[in-house]
C-alpha cells in the first residue's frame, strides 16, 4: 500500500440493546481495493473489526480513542442534534 493516510469517521449517538448511549468510530486507509478498515465503538474504547491490521496498530488505535474518547463523543453529539448543525 503506497498511502499510509487514516481517515477517521463517526456515527452520531446510537443506542445499543442494552439501551446504552455508543457512537461507531471507523477508521480506514488505502484506496480501491486496498482498503482497510477497523471499526469501533465507544464508550467502550475496542475495535469490534478490523481487516489489514496489526496486532499493535489495533492497540494504538483503541488507545486513540480511550485518550480522545470525550472529544469524539463531544463532536458526535453535534451530529446528532440536527439544530447544532446551522
Amino acid at each position: 500500500m503506497t498511502d499510509d493516510s487514516m481517515k477517521m469517521t463517526y456515527s452520531a449517538i446510537l443506542r445499543d440493546k442494552a439501551n446504552r448511549k455508543i457512537v461507531r468510530v471507523t477508521f480506514e486507509r488505502g484506496k480501491g481495493e486496498n482498503v482497510q478498515t477497523a471499526e469501533g465503538i465507544l464508550p467502550d474504547c475496542i475495535i469490534q473489526r478490523q481487516n489489514g491490521y496489526s496486532h499493535e496498530e489495533i492497540a494504538s488505535l483503541e488507545a486513540y480513542m480511550k485518550e480522545n474518547l470525550s472529544d469524539i463523543m463531544d463532536r458526535a453529539k453535534v451530529i446528532s442534534n440536527p439544530l447544532k448543525w446551522f
